[in-house]
């Protein structure tokens, strides 16, 4: 059930893009997406789950058993009240719209296929995007395809040319991308899809989004210049583009990350921009004010996209993996994505928010454990414990950077 150690090997299989992640506690949880194997975008496995305790930098593996799902890219993963939830997706046959669940907070970590769900199933889709309100999955957007009948019936979904295909030897259906909002009770086991009203977003597919209280906000993913950014009441199903009131406003982009840093403010990193290049640039959205705020940091040589990002303790952002790079080949016919030979396979940590003074002093006595040995047998134990982790993380993660980051804190 579980490997663990630091050796070559398993951090070598640490690497991968387009992975579901999420921080509980002092743990990132790390599941699925894609690397780079012997020049060919190879899928990872879905019978195994990582964790690397961030007190300590150690990684862990543990096998997943049950109904496993099978080999997703694209696919939405949601993480609620201590579990896993992965919609959508392509697998080894194509688009699909089928829901699995886990729940960590059992040992044996057994994968569960939900089926029989009440209401109208959402149709395959990829690169969608989720909030998680209250006991809902709220999806939105999303690439994939849909009946004839379906596409006559929908206000909002953007055919893509020439994608029409037959489906076994039945059915029409057409590729496209979609601003439909679809929503999973967990409690109930049942589908719905809300009517919205307002400014509906343009339908779209590789965008980020993020949950602040009762509203979800979602920007990117469209071939424009400046990201734009739209906010849904989840209680009300209203739609509200946000203009503003600036003209400092980061470029337009997907395959990038939105992650809640306080109760009104957001923070953005990376992905692709609209000309091809490899962002690694942050910034910060205060939704009270509706205005953007460039942030400095300590990764701007290390563009992302593709990668996850998650918020820590002390108002972190924990981002792991991703690509450093997105190449285009093409030919007289087709444009076709090269595999990526540089998945990532390190945690990047953001600070957001000054850090409290326990955290300085425990991050200090760790990047200076040689000088300090002797006195840390003074401390209590269970203050020895955190400490002792510190120590670990100060050692074996990119040590010189983590001592310049805490440099530039103590200034």
């Amino acid at each position: 059930m579980m490997d663990t150690g630091t050796g070559v090997e398993m951090l070598n299989s640490l690497e991968r893009s387009d992975h579901t992640a999420f921080v509980e506690g002092s743990f990132l949880y790390v599941w699925g997406g894609c690397k780079s194997v012997s020049g060919t975008e190879t899928l990872l496995p879905s019978d195994e789950i990582w964790l690397c305790d961030l007190e300590s930098g150690i990684w862990e593996r543990r096998g997943m058993e049950g109904e496993i799902p099978p080999a997703l890219s694209g696919a939405c993963g949601s993480y609620h009240n201590g579990t896993l939830y992965v919609f959508g997706g392509c697998d080894p046959n194509g688009h699909t719209n089928q829901l699995y669940s886990v729940d960590l907070l059992e040992g044996c970590y057994t994968w569960r296929k939900v089926t029989g769900a009440g209401g109208n199933t959402p149709s395959p889709r990829d690169k969608q995007s989720c909030w998680v309100n209250r006991d809902r999955l709220i999806y939105f957007g999303g690439y994939g395809c849909k009946t004839i009948r379906e596409v006559n019936n929908s206000r909002n979904f953007t055919v893509h040319e020439s994608s029409w295909a037959m489906i076994g030897t039945a059915f029409f259906r057409f590729w496209g991308w979609n601003s439909e909002v679809n929503v999973f009770d967990t409690r109930t086991a049942t589908w719905e899809e809300p009517e919205t009203h307002g400014q509906t977003p343009s339908p779209r597919a590789s965008h980020t989004s993020a949950t602040l209280g009762g509203k979800g906000y979602i920007c990117g993913g469209l071939e424009d210049t400046d990201l734009d950014i739209h906010c849904l009441d989840l209680d009300t199903w209203i739609w509200t583009r946000i203009d503003f009131p600036s003209s400092l406003v980061p470029v337009g982009r997907s395959m990038h990350t939105l992650t809640p840093v306080s109760d009104h403010t957001l923070f953005l990193f990376g992905g692709l921009s609209i000309t091809g290049d490899s962002l690694s640039d942050g910034w910060e959205f205060d939704t009270q004010t509706n205005t953007w705020r460039e942030m400095d940091h300590l990764h701007h040589d290390k563009p992302r996209l593709w990668h996850s990002a998650s918020r820590g303790k002390d108002g972190d952002v924990v981002v792991f993996g991703g690509s450093r790079d997105y190449v285009l080949l093409m030919d007289s016919v087709t444009v076709l994505r090269s595999p990526s030979q540089n998945h990532c396979k390190d945690v990047l940590v953001f600070q957001t928010q000054p850090y409290p003074l326990l955290r300085l002093c425990k991050d200090c006595i760790g990047c200076n454990a040689d000088v300090l040995q002797g006195q840390l047998l003074w401390l209590p134990p269970k203050l020895q414990e955190t400490v002792d982790k510190r120590v670990s993380f100060f050692r074996i993660g990119p040590n010189q950077e983590n001592k310049r980051r805490l440099d530039l804190v103590l200034d």
